[in-house]
C-alpha cells in the first residue's frame, strides 16, 4: 500500500483495583495514582491527582455503610486523566457539582473535600452504576516543561 499510514490512537491505559472499606484505602489509592501518572510523558499534576483521589476515597469510606470494597479506576487519557471511585451507596454526593448553601467552616476538620474537587479539577461529577455510584474527576495534562524538577 502506498501513501501515508493511518495511525489509530491506542485505547487509553486504565487501572481498576478493589480497595478495603477502611482508612487504609487512602494511601493505597494515592500510590496507585502516583504510579499510573508516572507512566506517561504528559501526565496530569500528580500532587493534585493524589489529593483529589484521597478525598474521593475518604468520602466513600466515611459516607457509605457496610464493608463492601470500594473500587478505584484510573484512566489515562490523551488530554490528562480521569479518576473514579465506585461505592455501593446510590445516593449522589452532597455538593459535588454545585456549591451547597453553606460554606465549609474553616475551623472544622471535615467538609472541604468536595469543594477541593470542584475547585481543582477540570470537571467532576457522579453517575449511577449497577451496584451504587461512581464519583469522578478529570485533570488536564501538564506539559513537561511546566512540571517541577524531581
Amino acid at each position: 500500500m502506498n501513501g501515508p499510514a493511518l495511525h489509530e490512537p491506542s485505547a487509553p491505559a486504565s487501572w481498576r483495583v478493589a480497595l478495603p472499606h477502611s482508612a487504609a484505602a487512602v494511601p493505597v489509592a494515592r500510590a496507585l495514582v502516583r504510579t499510573a501518572l508516572a507512566e506517561i510523558e504528559h501526565a496530569a499534576d500528580c500532587d493534585t491527582a493524589e489529593l483529589l483521589t484521597a478525598e474521593l476515597v475518604a468520602n466513600a469510606v466515611e459516607h457509605t455503610k457496610g464493608d463492601a470494597p470500594i473500587e478505584l479506576v484510573v484512566q489515562l487519557l490523551p488530554t490528562g486523566c480521569q479518576v473514579e471511585v465506585h461505592d455501593r451507596d446510590p445516593a449522589p454526593p452532597g455538593s459535588l457539582t454545585r456549591p451547597g448553601p453553606d460554606h465549609p467552616d474553616p475551623w472544622q476538620e471535615h467538609g472541604r473535600g468536595l469543594l477541593l474537587i470542584r475547585a481543582l479539577s477540570s470537571s467532576c461529577g457522579h453517575r449511577p452504576t449497577e451496584s451504587g455510584k461512581a464519583v469522578w474527576f478529570r485533570l488536564p495534562a501538564v506539559p513537561q516543561q511546566r512540571r517541577p524538577a524531581e
